[in-house]
């Protein structure tokens, strides 16, 4: 039934396992990868004829995860796999950045590229797993796939790459990058680095891409045991003709509008072009309409060669620049009162605002995956309104392109972070692009560095991001610093790089052409270096270090650890202490499993309040040290005062006042509140307390006054002499007997029956015989020296 083929490889110590021929048959391509226990299906399907009036190329990547894979079921209402999550969304672009440059020119054609997670092994990552599959399924699919595409992970520990690390490693680690690349060239890089140089990071590229290699020469096996045939295509028409002919209607027109500086009066020169154009071929759109929507897609081709021409031969770009300047930076900090920290970054016609809130651990992001439940405590959230480019269109959700680039800026600030024991806060960055004219990313990156120094987190140091492009002519190529717009859509190269002053923390890079050489890599890193450190010398004129103290507006947060023998009692029978705690105080009070304690609130007093409350349960009470206590009863002897939670002691009378106190209760009542000083603490654990030496109005020690007393010998009383007479006795028993010798008690005889139980116990022996005498005849015969007689 199944015609199976399978092709295994080893990446990395790992088995890469490529299975076509049993699962998802009726597809165009299907291919099971299997590394480790990670298994991923990933189908190709393509529509047969182009949609008419078509004028672009129609391709949707969607990765799923299934619960399933990992032995469990979805939380929420529903119970089932609903929503893309921003894991599924970012992975999804992961495939499709690398894959969309290799279809060919003018193939329009829908394609659709699912791959969903079967398996989790909780060691092998999904992601590159599914990038192979579905780079092998486009292979052995028939469509006109210009590759294939291999993929792989690097980490770094101590130096040294590791190729395919675990989740382990890669959080040991000071990388994580992930490179798409054919067997000629690079095609995609993403990565999350610790501060590394230019050099460790091209180190790591080239590492992955070699690795990359292998999959791709796997693959190919695979397609020679079971690829279907090629699609046939239509030859490409010459166009050359009808190209020349809107140069000469107008090429002038273009030349003239991309050296106009400002954005808005470039795109409305251009915009003008462009009506000229369709003008001169009017009479095709009734005649030919595709050929009339083929020759007006021509005029991108013609902006192309202006705006490439200028920069490879004359070495000027659109806005006048050269190759290497960054446009004016206006930056400031503290730009909105109410926020806990916010910055405005402006660059040329790129402007971003953000702002940082602070929250506490209860904010934290819960994420729901395959790994299981985990909490986030640093988000960062990027939007793009049309407005930011003049444009009028669909307000809302973010889309793909949002939470893509929002997740670059989140990686390249993450790694500077400060630990979670330094800084207890949940952080969220949020940036609203106002303003976009090139790498709106890049000063979401910046801004969002700046108004986390504005509210006071302490960054290790500040971050800035640059976008770098290229263009590429043969041997001749140019690389150019901070992009705008239309050099990233003209251009064969976007290549982000944001660190601090000491390294590299992020990296992202997708190349739109063939031929991207070491060189030309290496070219770009040194040059982007260049652009980041006048950035960062930018954003310290605004704010060079991590503001001292919060907003006044953000919460505070106070940390205390108890030993885990006393959580039980911090947190109560179900709850109830902790509650109390809270609902008096005001504060929120969050504890672990460690018996780390997180006290937050705006208010200092209600966090020191919540911290004495905590403090005096785990505390044990302290010889000589004063109290603030409670009267929680009154007895005849003193008053039991409450100087701790749950921990009473006495008050005796003598140590309420120097003077004689008659009567407890005419000095002290029920719920009065003292001041107390702990004298001692018995081996029973009887606290004795003292409130005469405490000032009850300050709570100052005081001098004790009171002449200690005399203690009497303990030795040999001598003769206490004649008792004389006593009295009668209090309970009637009769007079004393006087205090002289008693005398010998005399034979006391039978004394009798001893009552119910007793037995005859005998005659009584005389006292005098008690020591010497021989053993009474009721005796144990071991008593009697075994004589029985």
């Amino acid at each position: 039934m199944f015609d199976i083929k399978t092709v295994e490889i080893d990446l990395g110590g790992k088995t890469l396992k490529l299975e076509t021929g049993r699962v998802a048959r009726q597809a165009d391509g299907a291919v099971l990868a299997t590394m480790g226990e990670t298994v991923v299906l990933c189908a190709v399907t393509a529509a047969k004829n182009v949609k008419p009036g078509q004028d672009f190329f129609p391709l949707t990547v969607h990765y799923q995860e299934k619960f399933s894979a990992a032995g469990r079921i979805p939380g929420g209402f529903f119970k089932r796999e609903r929503g893309a999550t921003e894991k599924e969304t970012l992975t999804s672009r992961l495939i499709d950045r690398p894959i969309r440059p290799l279809f060919p020119e003018g193939f329009y054609n829908e394609v659709l590229v699912i791959a969903q997670v079967l398996s989790y092994d909780g060691e092998n990552e999904p992601d590159i797993v599914a990038m192979i599959a579905a780079s092998a399924a486009l292979t052995i699919s028939g469509v006109p796939f210009m590759g294939p595409i291999g993929a792989a992970r690097v980490g770094m520990i101590d130096g040294e790459y590791i190729l395919n690390p675990t989740n382990d490693q890669v959080k040991e680690g000071d990388l994580d990058l992930v490179v798409a690349a054919t067997g000629n060239a690079v095609m995609m890089v993403e990565s999350e680095a610790k501060e590394l140089s230019e050099e460790q990071m091209l180190g790591a590229v080239v590492f992955a891409w070699e690795a990359s290699k292998k999959v791709c020469n796997a693959i190919i096996d695979l397609a020679e045991q079971a690829a279907k045939d090629p699609w046939e295509l239509d030859l490409i028409e010459d166009k050359s003709a009808t190209l020349a002919k809107l140069r000469d209607v107008i090429g002038p027109d273009l030349e003239a509008a991309y050296k106009l500086t400002g954005k808005q009066d470039r795109q409305n020169a251009i915009n003008e072009a462009r009506t000229k154009a369709r003008d001169a071929f009017a009479d095709l759109e009734q005649s030919d309409p595709a050929q009339y929507l083929a020759t007006l897609k021509l005029v991108k081709k013609l902006e192309a060669d202006v705006v490439r021409g200028a920069i490879l031969k004359e070495g000027r770009r659109i806005d006048g620049r050269d190759t290497k300047t960054v446009r004016p930076i206006e930056a400031m900090v503290g730009f909105l009162p109410r926020t806990h920290g916010s910055a405005l970054f402006t660059r040329g016609e790129t402007q971003a605002i953000c702002t940082t809130t602070l929250g506490t651990k209860d904010a934290e992001q819960m994420i729901d995956g395959l790994e299981g439940l985990s909490y986030q405590r640093f988000m960062l959230h990027y939007n793009f309104p049309p407005y930011s480019v003049g444009e009028v269109g669909r307000f809302g959700a973010p889309g793909r392109r949002e939470v893509g680039h929002g997740k670059l800026a989140w990686r390249a600030l993450h790694p500077m972070l400060p630990s979670n024991e330094e800084f207890p806060y949940t952080i969220r960055v949020l940036s609203d692009i106002t303003e976009s004219n090139g790498s709106s990313s890049m000063a979401t990156v910046c801004g969002g560095s700046l108004s986390m120094m504005d509210a006071g987190v302490p960054l290790k140091r500040p971050v800035a991001g640059i976008a770098m492009g290229l263009i590429l002519e043969g041997k001749d190529f140019a690389v150019i610093s901070d992009i705008l717009g239309d050099e990233d859509h003209l251009g064969d190269m976007d290549f982000k790089v944001a660190g601090t002053s000491e390294g590299i923390t992020s990296l992202q890079m997708d190349i739109k052409v063939a031929g991207i050489t070491e060189e030309i890599m290496t070219v770009a890193l040194a040059q982007a270096k260049e652009g980041r450190a006048h950035i960062l010398g930018e954003m310290a004129k605004a704010l060079d270090s991590t503001r001292g103290e919060l907003s006044a507006h953000a919460p505070r947060i106070e940390t205390m650890s108890v030993p885990k023998d006393k959580i039980r009692e911090i947190i109560g029978t179900g709850g109830k202490v902790i509650r109390e705690i809270v609902a008096t105080t005001g504060a929120k009070v969050d504890i672990d499993d460690e018996g780390v304690i997180k006290i937050s609130s705006s208010d200092v007093a209600q966090i020191e309040a919540a911290r004495q409350w905590i403090h005096g349960i785990v505390a044990e009470p302290e010889p000589g040290t004063i109290y603030t206590g409670k009267v929680a009863s009154l007895v005849d002897f003193g008053a039991f005062v409450t100087f701790m939670p749950g921990k009473d002691g006495l008050v005796h009378v003598s140590e309420i006042k120097n003077e004689r106190v008659e009567n407890v209760r005419d000095v002290l009542s029920e719920g009065q509140e003292v001041k107390v000083k702990l004298l001692e603490v018995d081996q029973r654990g009887k606290v004795r307390l003292s409130m005469r030496v405490v000032d009850q109005e300050t709570g100052a020690e005081l001098e004790d006054t009171r002449p200690p007393r005399e203690e009497r010998p303990r030795g040999d009383r001598g003769d206490r002499g004649d008792r004389g007479d006593r009295g009668p006795r209090r309970d009637g028993r009769g007079p004393r007997r006087d205090g002289g010798d008693r005398g010998p008690r005399g034979d006391r005889g039978d004394r009798g029956p001893r009552g119910e139980g007793g037995g005859d116990r005998g005659p009584r022996r005389e006292r005098s015989d008690r020591d010497d005498g021989p053993a009474p005849e009721f005796a144990p015969a071991f008593l009697n020296n075994g004589n029985d007689d």
